[in-house]
This record gives C-alpha cells, structure tokens and sequence, in this order.
C-alpha cells in the first residue's frame, strides 16, 4: 500500500500518529477508535446513516464536502487581505454541484472552503462517513494530512478537483478513492458504496450538466459571502456555460477535453435567478475558453434586461474577442477579461495573429489590448516564462515592451509546470526534466520543479525578477490604477500589486539561495535528488501541525508516464463508462 495507508498499526497500547498530533485538539480521533459494531449503533440511534459495509446497498451518510483553495496558512498582512478577497472567491462549481447532487440523494451534507485561515479540518464537523476533498496541486500537502486525519475518523476520502485529475496514483497513497472526471450518477456510485477502496474512478462521459445557481444557493453563501451570510465587494457566483476548449495547448489540463456548449436555457435560467435575488453580483464563468461559441453565449446574456445584468468576468482566447464582438461584450456588461497570450513564440493562433511572432506578435497583441480595453475595463493576460522556445534576453524585453505598451492589463507570469495527464508533462518526464523529489506543493510559482533548456537557474530568476520588478514598479501602477475606471477593480489592482511585490522578493530568496548554497543549485540543476532542507521547512511551515502527518518520504510524489499508468491501471476513458482502476504501488512507481 502507498505511504497514507499504514501496514500495520502503532504496538499496543500506543497511540496513532494522527493521534499524536491532534488528541490536544479534540475528542474527535478517540471517538472512532470504537468496534465498527459500536459506531453504527451509535449512527442508528441518532437517526443518521453511516457507510455501509455491504457494497451495493444504500444508505443514509453525513457527507462532508471541503475544497481547499489555497495549500499555505495566512502568515502575512497582504497575503491575508489577497486571501480574504480574492482567493475566498476561487470556489470551484463541481464541489458544490456533488454537495447538490448528496443533498438530492437525501444525505445529510456539510460544505466548506477553506483559503488559509483558521483550521481547515474545523471547517467540516466531526463523526462524517464520508468526505470529499478537492484540491489543486499546490494544496496536495494538506489535502493528504486531512486525509490522514479522517481515515482516523473512520470516514471513507475520496479526492477529486485538479490535483487529482493530474496526479491520481499518487493521490491514492493517501485516499480511499480518486476521481478523475464525475457526475452525478458517478457521486451516487460512491456513495452506494459501488467502488471498493484504492480505486482511480471516472464517469468515462463528458459533463452535460450542472446543479442551477438556485440549488446552489446554500454553497454559494457559504464560500462567497461574508460569513456566510451577506454579500460583499468581493462577491463572486461561479457559473459554467460549457467545457472542454477547442486548443490544444500542451501545458494545459483541458488539452484533450473538447469543447461543448451547455444547455443555453439553464445559463438562462441561472441568469434570471441572479438578477433577481442577487442584482449587482458579479458572476464568474469557469469555463476554460468562454464564449467559443459566442453568438449562441451572448444571444443568451442579451437577452436579459439591461438593468437586471449582473456584471461578469471570465477567461477567453483573443482570437474570439474581436470586431462588433467587443461592442456585444460591453453592453452585457463584461467587467473582467483574462486572454492567454502565454509565449511570444508559441501558440499563436489562440491570440488571433496566426503565426506571428517576436516583436510584431507584441505590436499586435498590444494593439488589439488596447481596442479591448475601451469596452472592457479589467484585462488580465496570460504569459509563461521558460518554455523551451524561449531563450536569451528577448523574452524579457519582449515581455518589458508588451507591458509598458499596455498598462492597464495587468500581467501574470507563469514559470512552466509539469502538471501530469498533459503533452507537457510527458515531455519533460520522458527527457528526465522534472525535479523527482520536489513535493507537489511546490507545483505553482515561485518554485522551478524542472530543468528548463533555455537558461540555467540562476539567469532564470534573474529575468523572472527583472520582468516582475517591471510589472510592479509604482509608475505601472499609478498608470494601471487611472486607467481603470472601477472602483472595485482598483482595489483589486492594490492588493494584487501588493502581493506581487511579495512574490518577487520570494524569487529573490530562491536566488540568494541558488548563489550562496551549491548543494542548492546542484539539486535545481537536475544533479541532486537530496531535496534541499530550505524546502522541507518551507513545507512544514505551510502546514502548520498537519506537516507531522506527512513524512519526507510521503513528501516524495509517485511520478509516472501517463503510457505507464494506462499500462498497468487500464485506461480512464472517456466517452464510456470507465474501469475501475485499483492501486497496485508497485506499478505506480516510475
């Protein structure tokens, strides 16, 4: 079994490790020390239901459903006003759709998010039989720990959302279940207890449709509203108008999901609904390319009266933002548009210049940026610095006169990441380019988890910190904070500002080290697999106390070829109803 299933357990008489760690913290790990005979006793004469452990037959459960948005405690001032305003508002539609969906299947169900504050095993009561956790890569640190944790509860994990779309074998050293892809037949499937455990599990069908914003409704409150109860500035509602994207870009984990409009009476609908009960909510789409098929998108949001419009943000490709299209946008009330530009000598045709390059991609780009912004006030674009495309300084100056043409845009700037399930990731691991022993958590900027072909790490971060310092200098953001008209928006521009001053002197701090320390360098030059003690204490400092459930050997992630996966677990398809797929670690294992 993998590192989060223990062989055997403590010698008598000796408690657990998790029991270890939070006995001082509550009663809850004790209780589920009893006979399984005595805990659902227990269950029946509350009148809840517990798991069943006759496979096939339903029950009653209290399911609990935590989505973690971010995989670091709060430790600073502006990282606790970025979180408190923005990060709040990441909530991610599918864990409130399987809520929904538990809720619907007569279960008694808990939903939380949790963005860095306070304990995020409290944010979800004690004594569940079931819980589901969805996570992004940079959160899979905690996520494990609280899988640990409420296996002690004696409740079944199961764990869905990025993380365990890209990595799901070594998810399953620290879950009951992995989910890939889902609906809600799959959710009534786990919770019938169809699956047994150590299973990577997919509906194997593409997504047709989610719970309305109305049913939604207690979900919402509770992540998007100040205390559950009233909405504020920041408010956002997530809606989905389709899946899939119609690119391929090799960096992305919707590279090979095609794009589908959903059903335009349901966006509809949830329109009407928001206007309604929530007029001035800013609504979010989470689609991964929005407004593909736009005439069919806006005919929908046009329909609404002008004053009922809620004002809305979403991700698009500039190839589809263009012409009398951009006039539509404004008069719906689009507030917030974030364009993947990603290199300025790679994936092109999304940005709508063919196959320009270089200096005239950036004149274009800027142009059409500009014509954007006198309809939509708040752009955000998308690069990635140290593809294998890129090299030299003229990125960097490429990327300095892009931003000087275009202050009100406000840039973020990606390092590359090897998430797993993508062209990318295959790439870099075939071609042993991936750090082995760098932990998941580290999966997201300002950590470098590869080699990269073009530079070095020491000239990487020196260009990642000249473009950044460029971006954040005060002369930008006076200019981007007077040419954005909104209120909102000019907060939103601070904090961000703010925090990305922050970021930059955390590059510094990895530089410093890549200068000063030579076993530091060696291990981010590939010719080290020793992981730096500077990692293992950022690590446990993230964590907090939930760092002792996670060993540094559980902290090594389980990396594989995505052929080696199919090879040995079967294919997670799609289209069909997918195998089940159980762990065998040996097979896991690179």
């Amino acid at each position: 079994m993998g590192a989060g299933h223990a062989a055997n357990g403590p010698p008598p008489g000796e408690p657990s490790e998790v029991q270890v760690v939070l006995s001082r913290h509550g009663p809850g790990v004790d209780r589920a020390m009893g006979t399984v005979a005595e805990a659902l006793t227990a269950l029946t004469i509350q009148g809840i239901w517990a798991v069943s452990p006759w496979p096939g037959r339903e029950v009653f459960m209290r399911v609990g459903v935590l989505e973690l948005l971010t995989g670091t405690r709060t430790t600073s001032i502006p990282q606790a006003i970025g979180n408190s305003l923005y990060t709040k508002q990441f909530a991610s539609i599918m864990p409130q759709a399987i809520a929904v969906w538990c809720r619907q299947l007569g279960h008694e169900v808990f939903y939380a998010t949790w963005y860095g504050r306070g304990d995020p095993k409290k944010k979800l009561p004690d004594d569940l039989d079931i819980v589901f956790i969805a996570a992004y890569t940079q959160a899979s640190g905690l996520a494990y720990a609280l899988a640990k944790v409420y296996r002690a509860d004696g409740a079944l994990t199961v764990l869905g959302g990025p993380h365990a779309k890209s990595f799901p074998t070594d998810s399953l050293r620290f879950f009951d279940l992995v989910v890939t892809q889902c609906d809600k037949t799959l959710i009534e499937d786990i919770l019938r207890g169809t699956f047994d455990k150590g299973a990577i599990i997919s509906s194997g069908r593409p997504l047709t449709d989610v719970p309305s914003v109305e049913e939604r409704m207690p979900e919402i409150k509770a992540s998007a509203f100040l205390g559950g109860r009233m909405r504020y500035l920041s408010t956002v509602v997530p809606l989905l108008s389709s899946t899939g994207c119609p690119y391929t870009c090799n960096f992305c984990t919707d590279w090979n999901n095609p794009y589908a409009l959903l059903p335009p009476s349901h966006l509809a609908e949830d329109l009407r609904y928001l206007s309604h009960n929530l007029p001035g909510v800013k609504v979010a789409f989470h689609d991964p390319n929005f407004a593909v098929k736009f005439d069919q998108t806006l005919d929908v949001l046009e329909a609404m009266p002008g004053k009922k419009r809620n004002p809305y943000i979403m991700e698009s490709s500039l190839s589809v933002l263009r012409g009398s299209r951009l006039e539509r946008l404004r008069d719906t009330d689009c507030m917030y548009v974030a364009p993947g530009i990603e290199s300025w000598s790679n994936y092109s045709n999304k940005a709508g210049v063919s196959a320009v390059t270089g200096g005239e991609k950036v004149r274009r780009v800027a142009e059409h940026l500009q014509e954007l912004h006198e309809y939509v006030s708040g752009i955000q674009v998308n690069l990635i610095f140290g593809l294998d495309t890129d090299e030299g300084n003229e990125p960097v100056e490429l990327t300095k006169e892009f931003l000087t043409r275009t202050p009100f845009a406000w840039p973020v700037i990606n390092i590359p990441v090897p998430f797993g399930a993508t062209p990318l990731y295959d790439d870099y691991y075939k071609n042993g380019r991936i750090l082995t022993s760098m932990p998941f958590a580290y999966y997201y900027s300002p950590y470098l988890v590869t080699t990269l072909k073009g530079y070095d790490p020491v000239t990487y971060y020196r260009k990642l910190i000249e473009m950044s310092a460029h971006a954040a200098t005060r002369g930008m953001f006076r200019k981007r904070f007077f040419a954005t008209p909104s209120t909102p928006l000019r907060m939103f521009h601070t904090v961000r500002t703010l925090v990305a001053r922050q970021r930059i002197r955390a590059f510094q701090t990895i530089l410093d080290m890549l200068t000063s320390d030579p076993q530091f360098l060696k291990f981010h030059e590939g010719r080290s697999q020793v992981l730096p003690e500077f990692y293992h204490h950022q690590y446990e400092r993230s964590l907090g106390r939930y760092a002792q459930l996670i060993s540094r050997a559980d902290r090594t992630p389980e990396l594989a070829a995505q052929e080696d996966i199919v090879q040995h677990f079967g294919p997670v398809v799609n289209g069909v109803a997918a195998p089940e797929i159980r762990l065998d670690k040996k097979a896991a294992s690179p």
